[in-house]
């Protein structure tokens, strides 16, 4: 596999498992989102993918955020394109050794995650079918310089409002690109700041639930 993973087998019997891909963010591991695991339904087989570039102390970026005096904070966009046709690469792999159902292929990213998970579904048109997007953004500079118009994806977008990470505003404009290519979104916030409030929670897994 190209990625290193944890899963959760599904706790009923299904040939064809919905697929649910989880991506962490910056400095963090395929632990983290993990947690999530045991509360989600039942009938998904639950994958936590560990990012690729190595931080140390047991933390993982997708992408490199680099810090000078001219740019100020600015991504990596050349690793960040590399991670999104890594993290595609792993979803067909994952797909034929569980023989999930192509059709109920979901993607939950957090933060660099989240990021990711929107270039992933713009890159690979349909690759997942659904994507939880939560404390990230679009952005645009990792899309294709076409935009294919057969894409059916929908999203759930949240972010917390005193979010110190990444600015509210900048997931603000997701569901405004999103009505632009006339995809389905919904988009949801809370008074948090740069993590999911258990509302939060219960929200995106109602979601969830709805497209089992």
């Amino acid at each position: 596999m190209c990625l290193h993973y944890i899963v959760r087998e599904p706790k009923t019997s299904n040939p064809t498992p919905p697929l649910l891909i989880l991506l962490h963010g910056y400095g963090s591991n395929e632990q983290d989102l993990f947690s999530f695991a045991e509360e989600l339904p039942d009938d998904l087989l639950i994958v936590s993918a560990r990012a690729p570039h190595d931080m140390g102390y047991g933390g993982y970026a997708w992408y490199a955020i680099n810090f000078d005096s001219v740019n100020g904070k600015f991504s990596d966009l050349t690793q960040a394109a590399e991670s999104v046709d890594k993290i595609a690469s792993f979803i067909d792999e994952i797909k034929v050794k569980y023989n999930t159902n192509p059709d109920k292929t979901f993607i939950l990213g957090f933060s660099q995650g989240a990021i990711l998970s929107y270039a992933l579904s713009f890159k690979y048109p349909n690759k997942v079918k659904h994507v939880v997007a939560l404390s990230g953004y679009i952005n645009e500079e990792l899309f294709p310089a076409e935009i294919d118009n057969s894409i059916v994806t929908d999203y759930y977008i949240s972010h917390g409002t005193v979010d110190q990470v990444l600015p509210v505003d900048w997931a603000r404009k997701a569901p405004i690109l999103l009505n632009n290519f006339k995809l389905t979104n919904v988009y949801f916030e809370y008074p948090v700041g740069h993590g999911v409030a258990p509302q939060n929670f219960y929200s995106f897994k109602k979601w969830i639930e709805e497209r089992l």
